[in-house]
């Protein structure tokens, strides 16, 4: 096959970072993107502090570079960042500011419904109830079944 590249034997085609299986095809930042709790932004900041090229291809960091990432990625506070960058800022229970990936982000989530439940505040009752909860109109969208349409009375 002579059209196509050689890629060198250490190129990895999986890599786990943030107990997250990455194609190593993909370029870093989106490659980073793709775990849960990290947008592009966040992972462009990410890479662009510890001086990586956002743009090379995962596959191709060394294993020092993969693990490096993966203790940033599982404790983004230690870098520095600002706290409006974190997707938990102020917790509930303990005041701080972190940032949350993976099933940790997912179960924190799901505590704070269980809690807005709890005290039945306006937004625990529109889960409870499974309606819209941030203010969207319901008279024709977010209908479950076989709804279909309105009649009118004769």
């Amino acid at each position: 096959m002579t059209g196509e590249p050689k890629l060198p034997e250490e190129f990895k085609y999986i890599v786990r970072i943030g107990d997250t299986d990455i194609d190593g095809s993909l370029p870093a930042v989106y490659g980073l993107a793709k775990i849960k709790g990290i947008g592009y932004t966040t992972a462009l900041a990410i890479l662009r502090k510890l001086n990586l090229d956002p743009l090379m291809r995962l596959g191709y960091f060394s294993d020092n570079k993969i693990k490096e990432l993966d203790e940033v990625v599982k404790d983004i506070t230690k870098l520095g960042f600002p706290s409006w960058l974190y997707n938990r800022r102020k917790d509930y229970t303990t005041g701080e500011d972190k940032h949350l990936i993976g099933a940790e982000l997912i179960f924190y989530a799901r505590q704070d419904i269980e809690r807005e439940k709890k005290i039945k505040s306006w937004r625990g009752v529109r889960h409870a109830l499974g309606l819209k909860v941030r203010g969207q109109r319901t008279a024709t969208t977010g209908r479950i079944g076989m709804t279909v349409g309105v009649s009118k009375k004769k």
